[in-house]
């Protein structure tokens, strides 16, 4: 079964935190990950 996670909410929350946390805890317990952002100032190459 396919699963998806949704992070949303005003900006400063720590969406992309929780996203990378979670992609990373799943990752570990060997599940296929894929974090996606549609966000055009993204920075989730800051975070890794």
């Amino acid at each position: 079964m396919t699963q998806y996670i949704f992070f949303s909410g005003k900006g400063g929350v720590g969406k992309t935190t929780m996203a990378c946390a979670a992609a990373i805890h799943y990752a570990l317990e060997g599940k296929k990950t894929l974090i996606v952002t549609t966000d055009p100032a993204s920075n989730l190459a800051d975070v890794v």
